[in-house]
């Protein structure tokens, strides 16, 4: 094995590291909104992990490449700005869905005429 593709394991083990670490931490988290937080050592260090080995491999094989170097940070950029947009969405409809607006709660209950419990009751 050459330095570069040494150099290329240790980034994909710890890319793995991270995977686990996260998959670890979705199946321990209790709601979907932290679900969603959780997303980010994936997004934001893995993946450019990856693309950072696969750039250092090539970089080895067939020496510097301007063209290869410009595709490896448009991936790290098009993954970040999509991961953040995406969880920033994905939170915010988790949590309208998960959340109970209180005071709007009680006045759809007035309306319907539903029996509300008060806070001595509950």
């Amino acid at each position: 094995m050459t330095i570069a593709e040494i150099i290329a394991s240790v980034l994909l083990v710890l890319a793995t590291i991270l995977v686990i670490a996260t998959v670890i931490a979705l199946w321990r988290a209790p709601d979907a909104l932290t679900r969603v937080n959780l997303l980010g050592p994936t997004v934001g260090l893995a993946v450019p992990l990856l693309l950072l080995a696969k750039l250092i491999v090539d970089f080895s094989e067939n020496g510097f490449s301007l063209w290869s170097l410009v595709r490896v940070l448009i991936a790290c950029f098009g993954v970040w700005i999509i991961g953040s947009v995406g969880s920033y969405y994905m939170g915010r409809s988790i949590y309208g869905v998960t959340v109970t607006d209180v005071k709007y709660a009680k006045r759809m209950h007035k309306r319907a005429g539903t029996v509300e419990a008060s806070d001595e009751d509950v």
